[in-house]
């Protein structure tokens, strides 16, 4: 009977009649909505290890600004350079900043009832910070370069310690910023950006004093090109800070990914709305979801595999919620593994050279369109359930033919997924039903 099925007057009886009457009414339901708010635990594993790190590479900026800051200060008080003090002052207010960004590392990788969305933007309020210190920075060495006496420096005390200075840091600097792009924190990024405009200051400060060496003036001109410096280090920051606090929404690249690795799974239609922000470098992800039809549970189910499977694949979000709509199509569309074209059901999934894919009406149960298509992966030497599995996924099937019910690989991707397994048996019964009732 089940051969008879896929011959060719079996298949008109199809054609004419369908074969989903059961089925449609089996999927029929009003609309669910169901919003799945879990607790995020796998976030918490990402960012506190990154967050740690970042904590370590926050307290070493401050220890090294901090001898930067006393070094270039005493040179510049007993060589009596403008352009170094006012170096010095730069280096001060960077460990204020780095203090301000190893607290905001800090305070993140704490939780707190009363705040659900964690302390994450703690990160944004250093960077606020470090911004204002550095831009109060610029201020006073404008002030001095332009109300400051104009007299040649001594430069065999200020000449080395500003070259060691220039040397120590544009290194770190660049090292920072390296390690806060790899560990997600705009506070050391930020804190990075600082040393590298402070590296640059003191690059002028450096030529000034080669210049007092030949008895050129330049010490205060370069101590107005040290402010022009902090003032433009500091706006940037300032910004960047002002955008994080007002929830900023991710950059539109990595939104789309997001969208992406959703749509891909078998059971969802569409994105239909996708809502995100900015909190300390790290993201917050709000999804509207619909899916094809499915029972409540199973919605709940994808549901927390989708949340789980962003959080997974985007180590920058620490947090994401979907809220899952269920949504009855039109159609259906239904996979039988086949022997060949025209043929007789194969036994074996996995071992299926041919797969029929049907498209059916769920008004009339009718078949609206057919196609065989050849399996990539029948002849495959290894993990052939996996990658057969897999490839039947991209079709978004509703319903998958088999002969009897098995264990295997193949098929627990498709269950797990939501895609019905139904018994060729009872589709073989179901059509000697529909051609009594019509006779």
């Amino acid at each position: 009977m089940v051969c008879s099925f896929f011959c060719l007057s079996g298949r008109k009886v199809v054609r004419s009649l369908g074969l989903a009457p059961r089925i449609v009414i089996f999927m029929k339901s009003t609309e669910k909505t169901s919003q799945v708010v879990k607790p995020q635990a796998k976030e918490a594993v990402t960012a506190h290890v990154e967050i740690k790190k970042a904590r370590s590479r926050a307290a070493l900026s401050v220890a090294l600004n901090l001898l930067l800051s006393i070094g270039k200060g005493v040179a510049g008080v007993l060589g009596g350079s403008s352009a170094l003090i006012g170096d010095a002052i730069h280096s001060a207010t960077d460990v204020i900043g780095s203090a301000a960004a190893y607290t905001g590392l800090w305070l993140a990788g704490k939780k707190h009832p009363s705040f659900p969305y964690g302390l994450y933007k703690a990160e944004t309020l250093a960077t606020l910070i470090t911004s204002i210190a550095v831009i109060l920075a610029g201020y006073e060495v404008g002030r001095r370069a332009l109300l400051g006496p104009n007299i040649l420096p001594d430069v065999a005390i200020t000449l080395p310690v500003a070259l060691i200075s220039l040397v120590i840091t544009f290194s770190f600097g660049f090292y920072q910023l390296h390690t806060g792009k790899k560990l997600h924190s705009k506070a050391l990024q930020a804190d990075a950006r600082d040393y590298l405009a402070d590296g640059l200051s003191t690059l002028v400060v450096v030529f000034s004093l080669i210049g007092a060496y030949y008895g050129v003036r330049l010490d205060r001109w370069a101590a107005g090109a040290v402010s022009i410096f902090i003032f433009w280090s500091g706006g940037n920051l300032l910004l960047r800070a002002l955008r994080d606090l007002m929830d900023e929404a991710i950059d539109r690249d990595t939104e789309r990914k997001i969208i992406s690795l959703v749509e891909t799974h078998p059971r969802v239609e569409h994105v239909e709305r996708c809502l995100s922000r900015m909190a300390g470098g790290r993201f917050i992800v709000d999804l509207d979801v619909i899916l094809r039809s499915c029972s409540l549970e199973l919605a709940h189910r994808i549901g927390h595999n989708l949340e789980n499977n962003i959080l997974r694949t985007f180590s920058q979000v620490v947090m994401t919620s979907v809220k899952i709509h269920s949504h009855e199509p039109d159609k259906l569309r239904r996979l039988t593994p086949v022997k060949k074209p025209e043929g007789q059901i194969e036994a074996h999934m996995a071992r299926a050279p041919w797969f029929l894919l049907e498209t059916i009406n769920r008004a009339d149960g009718k078949i609206s369109d057919r196609e065989y298509i050849p399996n990539p992966h029948w002849q495959a030497e290894t993990k052939k359930g996996f990658l057969v599995g897999k490839w039947l996924l991209g079709f978004k099937p509703d319903q998958v033919v088999v002969v009897e019910r098995k264990e295997g690989t193949a098929a627990a991707l498709l269950s797990e997924a939501g895609v019905e397994l139904i018994l060729s048996s009872d589709l073989a019964v179901e059509v000697e039903e529909l051609i009594a009732d019509s006779s």
